[in-house]
């Protein structure tokens, strides 16, 4: 291999000791991985970095034989994030694994040089890291995770579960979604051809997340619809508590929203995301340029239906959604 290593992530598994490159001969490829959450979310449902993890194995890297792993943790504190991206960068490592805007936008600041992978947003181009999606044209690519439509299926689902829905509370970060103001107008018009008011509630931080529902209740709010970044994924055992206390049917965008309790999440699949961004980082460290290495978006999506939590909330999940769904929580 003509480069060493990758850096930045999406919160996660792989914890190995930060001084282990010390040890390391210097012609081993160093990859780093940078993420919002902690060391913690290992032991969360939510585990994004394991398809990372098997995509590296199956391609044949072994950590601590052939690839040194530096990661770092932000802890759920965007204000850290700029520092640890530097840290990284001071360390000269070949890619850059990045997951999220946030972390994202940390890693841009920090190095025009250094590959980046990424897993993240929903437009590459109209969101500044990428020339085309084609031909990526600097240090970045990668693959999006969502598109601006998708907001819309998720509120269908919820429509279709709820048929009497007339008013749904959205529940977002709107700094962690660079194309926001297109995601909400798509949202608006799903919205209104079904007949649906939304009520947008937007948490920044952890005691966000309890004012947000009492404006759902005063809104009278019938249904939760949450876009789950970077900050709403850290809290997300927390949100699940919320709903269920509150009695609110919820659809989220990812697995671990289901498995933590939502009633159903609808996405793309984290752990196919992260297996192909392995791929990226394989090719780039055989010598191929992000640069020439084209953007793609996410092929599987999957639905996932809380079976437990709809009979807590004394709901019947249509039976032609049950048999759409990938995975059914008893």
């Amino acid at each position: 291999m003509n480069r060493r290593g990758f850096v930045t992530g999406l919160g996660t598994v792989l914890a190995a000791p930060i001084g282990a490159e010390a040890q390391q001969p210097s012609n081993i490829p160093r990859i780093g991985v940078l993420t919002f959450g902690s060391p913690n979310t290992a032991t969360s449902r939510f585990n994004p970095n394991d398809g990372f993890r098997d995509g590296l194995r199956s391609l044949g890297y072994v950590e601590g034989r052939n690839v040194v792993i530096e990661r770092r943790y932000a802890e759920a504190r965007s204000e850290r994030l700029a520092k640890l991206a530097a840290d990284l960068v001071r360390l000269k490592v070949d890619v850059i694994f990045a997951g999220g805007p946030v972390v994202l936008e940390a890693v841009m600041k920090a190095t025009t040089s250094i590959p980046i992978v990424v897993v993240c947003c929903s437009d590459a181009v109209r969101e500044g890291w990428a020339q085309s999606i084609a031909r990526p044209g600097g240090n970045i690519t990668g693959l999006t995770v969502t598109y601006p439509e998708i907001g819309g299926k998720r509120l269908a689902l919820l429509k279709e579960t709820v048929p009497e829905l007339s008013r749904a509370a959205l529940l977002v970060e709107p700094s962690e979604i660079p194309n926001w103001s297109d995601v909400r107008q798509v949202l608006d018009d799903s919205a209104r051809a079904m007949g649906v008011q939304l009520q947008t509630l937007e948490v920044r931080g952890p005691s966000d997340f309890d004012r947000a529902f009492n404006e759902a209740r005063q809104g009278r709010a019938q249904g939760i619809l949450t876009f789950d970044t970077a900050k709403i994924l850290f809290h997300q055992t927390h949100l699940s508590e919320l709903t269920a206390r509150n009695r609110l049917p919820s659809v989220g965008e990812f697995r671990s929203f289901a498995e933590s309790g939502l009633l159903m999440t609808y996405g793309a699949d984290l752990n196919d995301l992260t297996r192909r961004a392995a791929a990226y980082v394989d090719k780039i460290l055989k010598g191929a340029k992000p640069a020439d290495l084209p953007v793609e978006r996410p092929t599987k999506f999957e639905l996932v239906v809380n079976l437990k939590t709809a009979k807590a909330l004394g709901l019947t999940i249509p039976q032609s959604l049950l048999l759409r769904a990938d995975q059914i929580i008893d």
